[in-house]
Protein backbone atom coordinates (compact mmCIF):
# COMPACT_ATOMS: atom_id res chain seq x y z
CA UNK A 1 0.00 0.00 0.00
CA UNK A 2 1.22 3.35 -0.94
CA UNK A 3 1.27 6.57 1.61
CA UNK A 4 0.54 9.48 0.30
CA UNK A 5 0.87 12.58 2.68
CA UNK A 6 -2.11 15.12 2.34
CA UNK A 7 -1.25 18.13 4.42
CA UNK A 8 -4.22 21.26 4.53
CA UNK A 9 -5.30 23.63 6.39
CA UNK A 10 -6.83 22.97 10.01
CA UNK A 11 -10.02 25.44 8.46
CA UNK A 12 -13.55 24.90 7.91
CA UNK A 13 -13.34 25.00 3.87
CA UNK A 14 -10.36 22.43 4.06
CA UNK A 15 -12.22 20.05 6.08
CA UNK A 16 -15.04 20.29 4.26
CA UNK A 17 -12.98 19.85 0.86
CA UNK A 18 -11.00 16.49 2.01
CA UNK A 19 -14.00 15.17 3.67
CA UNK A 20 -14.78 12.46 1.25
CA UNK A 21 -11.28 11.40 0.99
CA UNK A 22 -10.45 11.56 5.04
CA UNK A 23 -13.69 9.52 5.59
CA UNK A 24 -12.27 6.83 2.75
CA UNK A 25 -15.58 7.83 0.67
CA UNK A 26 -13.04 8.28 -2.28
CA UNK A 27 -9.83 6.18 -2.43
CA UNK A 28 -7.21 5.09 -4.61
CA UNK A 29 -6.38 1.74 -5.34
CA UNK A 30 -3.38 0.79 -3.49
CA UNK A 31 -3.10 4.08 -1.50
CA UNK A 32 -3.59 5.10 1.28
CA UNK A 33 -3.83 8.66 2.02
CA UNK A 34 -2.85 10.57 5.56
CA UNK A 35 -3.70 13.76 6.31
CA UNK A 36 -1.88 16.13 7.84
CA UNK A 37 -3.21 19.98 9.51
CA UNK A 38 -1.00 22.67 9.83
CA UNK A 39 -1.17 26.31 8.96
CA UNK A 40 -0.60 27.75 5.56
CA UNK A 41 2.41 29.65 6.05
CA UNK A 42 4.17 26.20 8.09
CA UNK A 43 2.69 24.39 4.31
CA UNK A 44 4.68 26.63 2.07
CA UNK A 45 8.12 26.38 4.53
CA UNK A 46 7.75 22.42 4.80
CA UNK A 47 6.90 22.37 0.93
CA UNK A 48 11.03 24.00 0.60
CA UNK A 49 12.04 20.74 2.15
CA UNK A 50 9.56 18.33 0.18
CA UNK A 51 7.66 17.43 3.15
CA UNK A 52 4.21 16.14 2.29
CA UNK A 53 3.24 14.76 -1.32
CA UNK A 54 0.27 16.71 -1.41
CA UNK A 55 0.12 20.19 0.46
CA UNK A 56 -2.34 22.93 -0.11
CA UNK A 57 0.32 26.32 -0.84
CA UNK A 58 -0.27 29.91 -1.05
CA UNK A 59 -0.02 30.84 -5.10
CA UNK A 60 2.58 33.20 -3.86
CA UNK A 61 4.32 30.60 -1.92
CA UNK A 62 4.44 28.58 -5.04
CA UNK A 63 6.32 30.81 -6.76
CA UNK A 64 9.38 29.09 -4.79
CA UNK A 65 8.50 25.67 -4.97
CA UNK A 66 7.40 25.54 -8.53
CA UNK A 67 10.71 23.33 -9.44
CA UNK A 68 9.61 20.55 -7.11
CA UNK A 69 6.05 20.72 -7.28
CA UNK A 70 3.28 20.86 -9.90
CA UNK A 71 -0.53 22.67 -9.20
CA UNK A 72 -3.64 20.38 -9.55
CA UNK A 73 -6.90 22.15 -11.18
CA UNK A 74 -8.50 20.87 -8.13
CA UNK A 75 -8.75 22.96 -4.57
CA UNK A 76 -7.65 25.97 -5.13
CA UNK A 77 -9.09 28.89 -2.87
CA UNK A 78 -10.73 31.62 -4.91
CA UNK A 79 -12.03 34.86 -4.03
CA UNK A 80 -14.83 36.26 -6.31
CA UNK A 81 -14.41 39.84 -5.22
CA UNK A 82 -13.73 39.21 -1.69
CA UNK A 83 -10.37 38.12 0.04
CA UNK A 84 -7.54 39.06 2.44
CA UNK A 85 -9.35 41.75 4.42
CA UNK A 86 -7.18 44.82 5.66
CA UNK A 87 -8.65 46.03 9.23
CA UNK A 88 -7.81 48.38 11.90
CA UNK A 89 -9.47 49.98 14.86
CA UNK A 90 -10.28 53.14 13.03
CA UNK A 91 -11.14 54.64 9.88
CA UNK A 92 -8.04 54.91 7.20
CA UNK A 93 -7.40 54.57 3.78
CA UNK A 94 -4.47 52.88 1.21
CA UNK A 95 -2.39 56.18 1.43
CA UNK A 96 -3.20 56.75 5.44
CA UNK A 97 -1.17 53.37 5.67
CA UNK A 98 1.98 54.61 4.05
CA UNK A 99 5.25 54.53 6.19
CA UNK A 100 2.71 52.58 8.82
CA UNK A 101 3.12 49.27 10.51
CA UNK A 102 0.90 46.44 9.35
CA UNK A 103 0.05 43.19 10.17
CA UNK A 104 -0.09 39.81 8.05
CA UNK A 105 -0.08 36.18 8.04
CA UNK A 106 3.44 35.01 6.54
CA UNK A 107 5.86 36.33 3.94
CA UNK A 108 5.09 33.22 1.82
CA UNK A 109 0.95 33.84 1.60
CA UNK A 110 -0.95 35.54 -0.99
CA UNK A 111 -2.24 37.92 1.58
CA UNK A 112 1.16 39.63 2.08
CA UNK A 113 1.78 39.17 -1.72
CA UNK A 114 -1.28 41.02 -2.43
CA UNK A 115 -0.75 43.82 0.30
CA UNK A 116 2.56 44.83 -0.95
CA UNK A 117 1.05 45.37 -4.42
CA UNK A 118 -1.88 47.29 -2.88
CA UNK A 119 0.19 49.22 -0.54
CA UNK A 120 3.86 48.81 -1.18
CA UNK A 121 5.25 51.42 0.96
CA UNK A 122 3.67 50.10 4.38
CA UNK A 123 5.56 48.44 7.16
CA UNK A 124 5.08 44.67 6.94
CA UNK A 125 5.08 42.54 9.87
CA UNK A 126 4.69 38.90 9.85
CA UNK A 127 3.20 36.83 12.40
CA UNK A 128 0.36 33.52 12.87
CA UNK A 129 -2.52 34.18 11.49
CA UNK A 130 -4.32 33.94 14.39
CA UNK A 131 -2.23 36.87 15.97
CA UNK A 132 -3.41 39.53 13.46
CA UNK A 133 -6.13 40.56 15.34
CA UNK A 134 -5.18 40.99 18.72
CA UNK A 135 -1.87 42.88 16.91
CA UNK A 136 -4.30 45.30 15.80
CA UNK A 137 -6.47 45.95 18.85
CA UNK A 138 -3.44 46.65 21.18
CA UNK A 139 -2.22 49.03 18.77
CA UNK A 140 1.42 46.84 17.89
CA UNK A 141 0.23 47.61 14.39
CA UNK A 142 -1.64 50.10 12.43
CA UNK A 143 -3.52 47.68 10.62
CA UNK A 144 -3.78 43.94 10.16
CA UNK A 145 -4.36 41.55 7.03
CA UNK A 146 -7.25 39.38 8.50
CA UNK A 147 -7.93 35.77 6.92
CA UNK A 148 -10.15 32.58 7.19
CA UNK A 149 -12.95 32.94 8.99
CA UNK A 150 -12.00 37.05 10.36
CA UNK A 151 -13.05 37.65 6.66
CA UNK A 152 -16.14 37.15 8.18
CA UNK A 153 -16.03 37.92 11.89
CA UNK A 154 -14.29 41.35 12.06
CA UNK A 155 -16.79 43.38 12.58
CA UNK A 156 -18.28 41.41 15.38
CA UNK A 157 -14.29 42.37 17.16
CA UNK A 158 -14.85 45.93 16.34
CA UNK A 159 -12.71 46.21 13.15
CA UNK A 160 -13.15 48.50 10.55
CA UNK A 161 -12.40 47.67 6.92
CA UNK A 162 -9.81 49.07 4.75
CA UNK A 163 -9.58 47.48 1.97
CA UNK A 164 -11.09 43.54 0.88
CA UNK A 165 -8.00 42.88 -1.39
CA UNK A 166 -9.92 40.67 -3.09
CA UNK A 167 -12.54 43.48 -4.42
CA UNK A 168 -9.41 45.64 -5.11
CA UNK A 169 -7.83 43.28 -7.23
CA UNK A 170 -10.97 42.38 -9.26
CA UNK A 171 -11.70 46.30 -9.46
CA UNK A 172 -7.67 46.51 -10.81
CA UNK A 173 -7.54 43.28 -13.20
CA UNK A 174 -11.29 42.22 -13.73
CA UNK A 175 -10.62 39.11 -12.23
CA UNK A 176 -10.93 36.82 -9.45
CA UNK A 177 -8.24 36.77 -6.85
CA UNK A 178 -6.36 33.06 -6.61
CA UNK A 179 -5.35 32.41 -3.14
CA UNK A 180 -3.91 29.51 -2.51
CA UNK A 181 -4.30 25.70 -4.75
CA UNK A 182 -3.33 22.17 -4.09
CA UNK A 183 0.37 21.13 -4.99
CA UNK A 184 1.49 17.75 -5.81
CA UNK A 185 5.18 16.50 -6.23
CA UNK A 186 6.34 15.92 -9.55
CA UNK A 187 8.79 12.82 -8.29
CA UNK A 188 5.83 11.03 -7.80
CA UNK A 189 5.60 10.32 -11.63
CA UNK A 190 2.94 9.24 -13.67
CA UNK A 191 0.27 7.59 -13.33
CA UNK A 192 -0.07 8.29 -9.62
CA UNK A 193 0.06 11.85 -10.87
CA UNK A 194 -2.98 11.53 -12.45
CA UNK A 195 -5.01 9.40 -10.55
CA UNK A 196 -4.13 11.20 -7.23
CA UNK A 197 -5.38 14.68 -8.99
CA UNK A 198 -8.57 12.74 -9.98
CA UNK A 199 -8.67 11.58 -6.33
CA UNK A 200 -8.43 15.66 -5.45
CA UNK A 201 -11.16 16.66 -7.45
CA UNK A 202 -13.82 13.49 -6.62
CA UNK A 203 -13.16 14.61 -2.63
CA UNK A 204 -14.59 18.33 -3.56
CA UNK A 205 -17.27 17.01 -6.21
CA UNK A 206 -18.69 14.75 -3.28
CA UNK A 207 -18.51 17.45 -0.66
CA UNK A 208 -20.58 19.34 -2.62
CA UNK A 209 -23.04 16.63 -3.60
CA UNK A 210 -23.24 15.75 0.18
CA UNK A 211 -23.11 19.17 1.42
CA UNK A 212 -24.39 18.98 4.76
CA UNK A 213 -22.81 15.92 6.20
CA UNK A 214 -19.60 17.38 4.69
CA UNK A 215 -20.78 20.46 6.50
CA UNK A 216 -21.04 18.98 10.15
CA UNK A 217 -17.54 17.11 9.26
CA UNK A 218 -15.89 20.74 8.34
CA UNK A 219 -17.94 22.40 11.83
CA UNK A 220 -15.24 20.54 14.25
CA UNK A 221 -12.64 23.12 12.17
CA UNK A 222 -15.09 26.16 12.17
CA UNK A 223 -12.95 28.04 14.66
CA UNK A 224 -16.22 29.30 16.66
CA UNK A 225 -18.59 29.79 13.50
CA UNK A 226 -21.87 28.87 13.91
CA UNK A 227 -23.42 26.63 11.31
CA UNK A 228 -24.70 29.32 9.36
CA UNK A 229 -21.65 30.94 8.91
CA UNK A 230 -19.42 27.99 8.70
CA UNK A 231 -21.86 27.31 5.21
CA UNK A 232 -21.08 30.75 4.03
CA UNK A 233 -17.22 30.93 4.88
CA UNK A 234 -17.59 27.30 2.73
CA UNK A 235 -19.62 28.46 0.26
CA UNK A 236 -16.56 31.32 -0.41
CA UNK A 237 -13.91 28.93 -0.94
CA UNK A 238 -15.60 25.67 -2.04
CA UNK A 239 -17.28 25.60 -5.47
CA UNK A 240 -16.66 25.81 -8.95
CA UNK A 241 -13.58 27.18 -9.10
CA UNK A 242 -12.59 24.65 -6.52
CA UNK A 243 -13.55 21.89 -8.27
CA UNK A 244 -11.51 23.00 -11.29
CA UNK A 245 -9.80 25.88 -11.82
CA UNK A 246 -11.11 28.11 -14.67
CA UNK A 247 -8.63 29.35 -17.45
CA UNK A 248 -9.23 32.50 -16.48
CA UNK A 249 -8.19 31.96 -13.01
CA UNK A 250 -5.39 30.29 -13.72
CA UNK A 251 -4.48 33.34 -16.27
CA UNK A 252 -5.10 35.58 -12.77
CA UNK A 253 -2.76 33.46 -10.84
CA UNK A 254 -0.06 33.94 -13.36
CA UNK A 255 -0.91 37.92 -13.64
CA UNK A 256 -0.36 38.19 -9.82
CA UNK A 257 2.42 36.42 -9.70
CA UNK A 258 4.07 38.74 -12.37
CA UNK A 259 2.99 41.76 -11.37
CA UNK A 260 4.53 40.45 -7.88
CA UNK A 261 8.40 39.73 -10.01
CA UNK A 262 7.61 43.16 -11.90
CA UNK A 263 7.11 44.60 -8.09
CA UNK A 264 10.66 42.70 -6.67
CA UNK A 265 8.60 40.72 -4.43
CA UNK A 266 9.09 37.71 -5.88
CA UNK A 267 12.95 36.90 -7.12
CA UNK A 268 12.36 35.24 -10.56
CA UNK A 269 9.59 35.10 -12.87
CA UNK A 270 7.74 31.43 -12.76
CA UNK A 271 5.41 29.67 -15.21
CA UNK A 272 2.92 27.94 -13.43
CA UNK A 273 2.23 24.15 -14.43
CA UNK A 274 -0.73 22.31 -13.87
CA UNK A 275 -1.02 18.46 -13.14
CA UNK A 276 -4.08 17.03 -15.31
CA UNK A 277 -6.56 14.31 -14.18
CA UNK A 278 -6.08 10.77 -15.00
Amino acid sequence: MREITVAHSPDADDAFMFWALSTERVTVPGVRFVHVLKDIESLNRDAFKKTYDVTAVSIHGYAYLHRDYALLTAGGSIGDRYGPRVVATRPTTREGLRGRRVAHPGELTTAYLALKLWQPDCTPVAMDFGAVGDAVKRGDVDAGVIIHEGQLTYGDEGFTLVQDLGEWWHADVGLKLPLGANAIRRDLGQPLLGQVATALKRTIEAGLEHRQEALTHALRYGRGLDRARADAFVGMYVNAETVEMSPETRRSAQLLLDRGHAAGVIPERVALEFVACA
